[in-house]
């Protein structure tokens, strides 16, 4: 004897088909600003620890076996590089720091895809001085249409909310 299946339980191969072939095509938030203030605030005290292994570590024991004290700004290359090399990995590897993923943000491009090497190192070279400039570029996201900071803005990246 021969089962039949009713047409409401047995699947629409062509519905299957459908959600393998067509990319799903999510609406993404952008981030809001005191998200992301805290998220900068919380990755500012993790990047003390990152500093302390890659930076403070190797120069006091240059100091203390050597006593080799390098040049002000091969001290400064150094931080730019060591951070840059954290930075650049995390972005690329999930779009997150360990900052953004406490905070459930993920940094993208302007078509939703993960920033190149070439990007992230522009954004991360930009933030210096949005940075540096008593936090210029980060006042910019109060005039911002998008309330994008102006790194940001600069790169062609944006920091989106995750669900």
């Amino acid at each position: 004897m021969k089962k039949t299946v009713s047409s409401r339980n047995a699947p629409d191969p062509s519905r299957k088909l459908q959600s393998r072939s067509a990319p799903q095509v999510q609406a993404v938030e952008l981030a809001g600003l005191r998200r992301r203030l805290a998220s900068l605030l919380y990755e500012a005290l993790l990047l003390l620890g990152v500093l302390a292994l890659v930076f403070m570590v190797p120069y006091l024991l240059l100091g203390v076996f050597f006593g080799i004290a390098p040049a002000g700004w091969v001290a400064w290359l150094h931080i730019y590089l060591a951070l840059g090399a954290y930075f650049i990995w995390y972005w690329r590897r999930r779009g997150q720091t360990l900052a953004m993923q406490t905070w459930k943000l993920r940094l993208v491009t302007a078509d939703g895809h993960a920033p190149s090497v070439a990007t992230g190192w522009l954004r991360y070279t930009l933030a210096w001085p949005s940075l540096l400039c008593f936090g210029l570029g980060l006042a910019w996201a109060l005039v911002d249409r998008d309330r994008q900071f102006l790194h940001d803005r600069l790169a062609g990246t944006r920091i989106v909310l995750l669900p």
